[in-house]
């Protein structure tokens, strides 16, 4: 624990977001794990592998080193998440709206991050748009097909539109002249609402029908 505040101490904030997405995807994977049953070993995978997913594929389709592969804190992240789940287990497991508030927390954070480390390798926008994505939605597919269950982006409300309209925002601040940190905050902001704002109203894309 005391490693792990030293590090949120030193980073700058795009650190500190990954670093809450991590925990946020991390708690969304071990939540689910946690109610179809795994063992404690099953649940650290399924919210490791929700956390770091969608930046592995990024990073590797970006042709650089794995993002997780050169700090442990992420590793660190996926352990305080599967704490957290094992602590408040009884609102967390059973309940959809905690579940819902750390996967789009977690979504948010991770888009703006795929953004700007796009940005930052030289990539136009309209690849970091869809590297923010991937960012996003990668490590939710993954803990979905884990848990044997249709992964959400493919079968509810607005979810990977959400991420692209996000990368658009910050697209538009970043153009604006707008401080970085401003422009993280209010692209993560943006997913947020339209995320909360398609659940509520029941936001969706029209179904393919088979006739």
């Amino acid at each position: 624990m005391k490693e792990f505040i030293q590090y949120i101490s030193s980073v700058p904030f795009v650190g500190i977001i990954e670093t809450a997405g991590t925990i946020s995807f991390a708690i969304s994977g071990v939540r689910l794990a946690a109610a179809k049953e795994f063992d404690w070993f099953g649940a650290i995978v399924v919210g490791f592998v929700t956390a770091i997913g969608g930046g592995t594929v990024r990073d590797l389709l970006l042709d650089v080193t794995p993002f997780w592969m050169l700090n442990p804190i992420y590793l660190i992240c996926s352990v305080i998440g599967f704490i957290i789940v094992m602590i408040f287990s009884k609102r967390l497991v059973r309940l959809d709206t905690p579940f819902f508030i750390f996967d789009t927390i977690g979504l948010a954070l991770f888009v703006v991050v795929g953004v700007e480390k796009t940005v930052q390798l030289g990539y136009p926008f309209w690849v970091a748009i869809i590297m923010g994505t991937i960012t996003g939605i990668i490590g939710g597919v993954i803990r979905d097909i884990f848990i044997n269950e249709i992964p959400l982006v493919f079968r509810k409300e607005i979810y990977a539109l959400a991420c692209v309209f996000g990368g658009l925002v910050y697209w538009v601040c970043y153009n604006l002249g707008f401080l970085t940190v401003v422009c993280e905050i209010v692209a993560s902001a943006a997913i947020f609402v339209v995320r909360v704002l398609a659940v509520k109203y029941q936001w969706g894309l029209p179904k393919m029908k088979d006739s």
